[in-house]
């Protein structure tokens, strides 16, 4: 048998035990239902991934909302797409830019509270099939909503529904309600060499 040959079969065999284990896997999920993910860490492409998923899920052809907290009064890539491409996706941005932008803690609870109350109602309607948070995890860092009716309001929403969190921070009683959480790592950001945020990647 040639050096090709075996490790072909070497590769083979490798791969026969890792489908294995997969497929144990597979067999082993048997609950059908809603899933929770917070998107979390000091990297970029948090808000990227829970776009990226919104694209899949109404590539079935489901109903999302999608809340923007903290964003920017000026307009993101994602809302110009959805607004013109995607007008089934409930759309709802807070626009008052970020904290260190505003100064204006009290300015800043009232615009939270108001975008809470917008995504509050998704959260117990078991038409939507996903509902994105996107930048949430601030308002609980700066305490801006109570954290104990954002968590029950996840932990209670219809068992079909899935929800995505994004942002960093948040505390550990956000991640405990979560069924998946992902850490987004930063090692190199074009930011901090000078490279100015570009329209279609950063915006």
């Amino acid at each position: 048998m040639s050096n090709d040959d075996k490790k072909n079969q070497k590769h083979k065999a490798a791969m026969e035990k890792q489908k294995a284990k997969v497929d144990s896997r597979i067999e082993e999920a048997s609950t059908e239902r809603g899933v929770a993910l917070l998107l979390t860490g000091d990297g970029k492409g948090k808000s990227s991934s829970a776009f990226g998923m919104v694209i899949r899920a109404l590539g079935y052809g489901q109903k999302v909302g999608v809340v923007q907290f903290i964003k920017g009064k000026q307009l993101s890539g994602e809302e110009m797409y959805l607004k013109e491409h995607c007008p089934q996706v409930d759309f709802y941005q807070m626009g008052t830019g970020f904290t260190w932008n505003t100064q204006d803690r009290s300015g800043d609870i009232e615009a939270a509270e108001k975008t809470w109350a917008f995504v509050e109602p998704m959260l117990k309607d078991p038409s939507y099939d996903l509902v994105v948070m996107d930048e949430m995890t601030y308002m609980l860092a700066y305490k801006y909503l109570d954290e104990a009716t954002i968590i029950e309001a996840i932990r209670h929403r219809p068992v079909e529904q899935s929800v995505i969190v994004t942002g960093r921070g948040g505390g550990s009683a956000i991640r405990e309600v979560m069924d998946t959480v992902s850490e987004v790592k930063e090692i190199k950001h074009a930011f901090k060499a000078g490279i100015k945020a570009r329209k279609g990647v950063d915006l």
